[in-house]
This record gives structure tokens, C-alpha cells and sequence, in this order.
């Protein structure tokens, strides 16, 4: 037997209604902060995400899903979505609108990683992309649809974590001072370490290796040494979090994983496990890196498996299955005819009804109602076609009531 490939899932329909449920939520959280939806190819070519996401950061150098096509071009499946989007905004002349371009995605991405809990190599995004404004309160606005996802989830005990890691400005004088710190023991670091000692040492405070993590204790901040614009700028959001009420903890550690980001970087953690849940900051070079003019930027991404996980902790009977509310049981040609006719109209009127297609007796359709936990059961048989009447039968108290065999009056009592 054929299975499907290590690190993906089947979310099968006993399952897909919570996924749904946390979708319709979330959407109606970002529309109403007047976001629209942006929907990206699969792939794109490997140099966007190489110089969008950065040759030294483990999606680029370990986890990207790349191959040569049929034309001898170098595509690669996404590994996250902000470098597609960003590459959407250039090409479709979105600068042209009126700022900010507020977008939000939810999308299939890929990498090729260690499979772990809540860690797989086909995973769903969901995340949004603000352009076209540098100011403090975009980085506040995203931060609180994080926060407000979480409260309209109930979702309790997530962390919100704060850093800044400057502009390019300041980060060259802290490479510099972390240059100095890791180079007595640089020869101790592992392979991927010693590559990203000139690059961009920023990547070995991210590594994950036991070794690399112990000599980087007591490596410098990059808090003292911000410059005075991005000093103030982090200062006016740690204040306009506080004036809000959201309880923040700051983080020097946080550097994200994708070399896009500037200034605002942050992170909600489940207290539970210390698992990032959503992460995300501002990235003011990487549409000019791309290819298009210099443009501020800020936004967010969390794993859907993840969060879902996170949900179902505090939520175990919240997202409910849709439950049929009507199913016609029939015996006899014309009952049958007139049933289909019957389901047809009830579902124009928004009715969930089902009727028997796999020419089964009586009592297996009832099996089946009964199985699928069908809140009505009418019965239809050729006296019944003839009277144009039947009985419903409600199946939790078990009463029965006679109806007309009109569409408009079922709907009435079952609805």
C-alpha cells in the first residue's frame, strides 16, 4: 500500500471542522482590522527565498525543498510565506494603493526537518503582512491581533516576549562585539556555526546544537547597542504595550530564524511546553532586497498545527461538528423520486439533508440516520406521496408529529 510521504498529515473530516472553526475565527479577527486576503504559488524561484530569507538561516541552508524543473530552473516550494508575498507586492504594483497594504494568508508551506511534535515538513501557515509605514503603532497593531487571536481562541498561559535587533547600522557594531566574544572558542563551534562567523553571526546565538548554546551564555546584547532611532522606536512600543495593559517580558535571545527582520522582533510562547506558538517583527529592507523600492514592513506567523494543539488543550467541546439536521428515509419508486425532488428544495433553504443513494432497505436507512446522529427522521412511502403528508420524527425525545410535504414546513419544525 502506497502511504502518504514522512512529515505530512491527512486532516480527515472527523478533524477538519477545527481547523475550520480556528480559520473563521482568525479571519474574521484580520478583516475586521481591515486585512485582506493574498493567496501565493506553491513555488517560486530559489533565488527569492536565498535572498529573502537569507543563505546563512537553517530554512535556506538545511530545510528548502528545491529541485531544477524541465527547463532547467531552480524552483523551490515555499518555506514560509512572507518572501512570496513580499515578491506578490513588487510585481502587482501594490505600492501604488493607498498605505498601508494590509494582507493575511493562510497557506501550505514546506520544509524538510526533523519530524517531531508539532513539527512537520508540510505544515499550514496563517500570518500577515503590513506595508508601507515605519511607525511603532504598526508593530503594536500586529502584536495585539496576536493577542487578541489568543483571547477569542481562550487560549490561557502565553507569553508575550519583546526584542529589538536593530537596524543594519547598529548590528554591524554588535556583530563586531559578538565576533570578539565567540572567536576565542570559534574552532569549538559546529561546522554550520563556523560558516556563519563572518556572514552573519547573529545565526550562532540561533543555533541549536547543546555545545554551541552553552558557549554562547554570557554572549553580548544586542539591546546595548541600539542606535538612539531604534532605541526610541522600541521604547515608544514597550510603552504603547504597557499603556494597553498586555504584560511583556523582554527577550535579548530573540533573533527569529529569517535574516529579513529589523528592529521589533516577538514571539508568544506557551507556558505549557516553551513552544513559539506565533512569531514575527518588523523587516524594513527585505522589499528592497527583493527588488523593490525601500519599504517598511512588519508582520506575523503561526503554525497552524501548532496552535491548533495549543486550542484543543482548553477548548475540547467548543468547535462543534456540523450535525444533520433532517434525514428522508423512503421505500417505493415514487417515494424515492419525490424524496430527491424534497432534499433539493430543503437544501436551497439552508437545510443539511440527506437521503439514502446507495438503494438500501428501510431499516439500513435508519441505521444510518441514526449513526450520523440526525437530529429529525421523515419517513416517505407511496401512501404518504399520495396524501402529500408524513411523520417527522424527532430522534433525541422521540415524538413524532405529522407535517406537510412542503419544503417551507418542514424547514419550520426542524429549524
Amino acid at each position: 500500500m502506497i502511504q502518504k510521504p514522512k512529515g505530512t498529515k491527512d486532516i480527515l473530516p472527523d478533524e477538519v471542522y477545527k481547523w475550520q472553526y480556528i480559520e473563521s475565527k482568525i479571519k474574521d479577527i484580520f478583516e475586521n482590522a481591515g486585512m485582506k486576503e493574498i493567496r501565493v504559488p506553491v513555488f517560486e524561484h530559489t533565488e527569492l527565498f536565498s535572498r529573502g530569507v537569507g543563505e546563512t538561516t537553517d530554512v535556506v541552508q538545511k530545510e528548502m525543498y528545491t529541485f531544477e524543473d524541465k527547463g532547467g530552473r531552480s524552483i523551490t516550494l515555499r518555506p514560509e510565506g512572507t518572501a512570496g508575498v513580499v515578491r506578490s507586492y513588487i510585481e502587482n504594483g501594490m505600492a501604488s494603493q493607498p498605505t498601508p497594504i494590509k494582507l493575511w494568508y493562510e497557506m501550505a508551506m514546506y520544509r524538510y526537518e526533523n519530524v517531531q511534535k508539532g513539527r512537520l515538513r508540510e505544515f499550514r501557515q496563517i500570518g500577515t503582512e503590513v506595508f508601507g509605514t515605519s511607525s511603532y503603532l504598526a508593530d503594536v497593531e500586529c502584536i495585539m491581533l496576536g493577542v487578541k487571536i489568543f483571547k477569542e481562541l481562550n487560549i490561557p498561559n502565553i507569553k508575550l516576549n519583546l526584542n529589538s535587533i536593530g537596524c543594519p547600522e547598529c548590528r554591524r557594531k554588535y556583530q563586531e562585539a559578538l565576533r570578539e566574544f565567540i572567536r576565542p572558542n570559534l574552532e569549538k563551534y559546529c561546522d554550520t556555526c563556523k560558516t556563519r562567523f563572518e556572514k552573519n553571526p547573529m545565526r550562532i546565538l540561533d543555533c541549536k546544537e547543546k555545545k554551541c548554546k552553552e558557549m554562547n551564555q554570557g554572549a553580548p546584547i544586542i539591546l546595548d547597542y541600539l542606535c538612539d532611532d531604534c532605541r526610541e522606536h522600541f521604547d515608544k512600543v514597550k510603552k504603547m504595550l504597557t499603556d494597553l495593559g498586555v504584560d511583556f517580558e523582554i527577550d535579548a535571545g530573540i533573533v527569529r530564524g529569517l535574516d529579513y527582520y529589523t528592529r521589533t522582533v516577538f514571539e508568544f510562547v506557551s507556558e505549557d511546553d516553551g513552544l513559539t506558538v506565533l512569531g514575527g517583527g518588523r523587516y524594513d529592507g527585505l522589499v528592497k532586497e527583493v527588488g523593490g523600492q525601500d519599504t517598511p514592513a512588519v508582520g506575523f506567523a503561526m503554525g497552524a498545527e501548532r496552535l491548533l494543539e495549543v486550542f484543543e488543550r482548553y477548548n475540547k467541546d467548543v468547535a462543534k461538528q456540523k450535525v444533520m439536521d433532517l434525514y428522508v428515509a423512503n421505500i417505493g419508486e415514487k417515494a424515492n423520486e419525490f424524496a430527491t425532488e424534497l432534499v433539493l428544495k430543503l437544501r436551497d433553504k439552508g437545510v443539511f439533508v440527506e437521503k439514502d443513494i446507495c438503494e438500501r432497505s428501510l431499516k439500513a436507512q435508519f441505521k444510518y440516520a441514526d449513526k450520523n446522529n440526525a437530529k429529525f427522521v421523515l419517513t416517505l412511502g407511496d401512501d404518504e406521496v399520495e396524501t402529500k403528508k408524513a411523520k417527522i420524527k424527532n430522534m433525541q425525545s422521540g415524538e413524532e408529529i405529522e407535517v406537510e410535504l412542503n419544503a417551507d414546513e418542514i424547514a419550520k419544525v426542524i429549524m
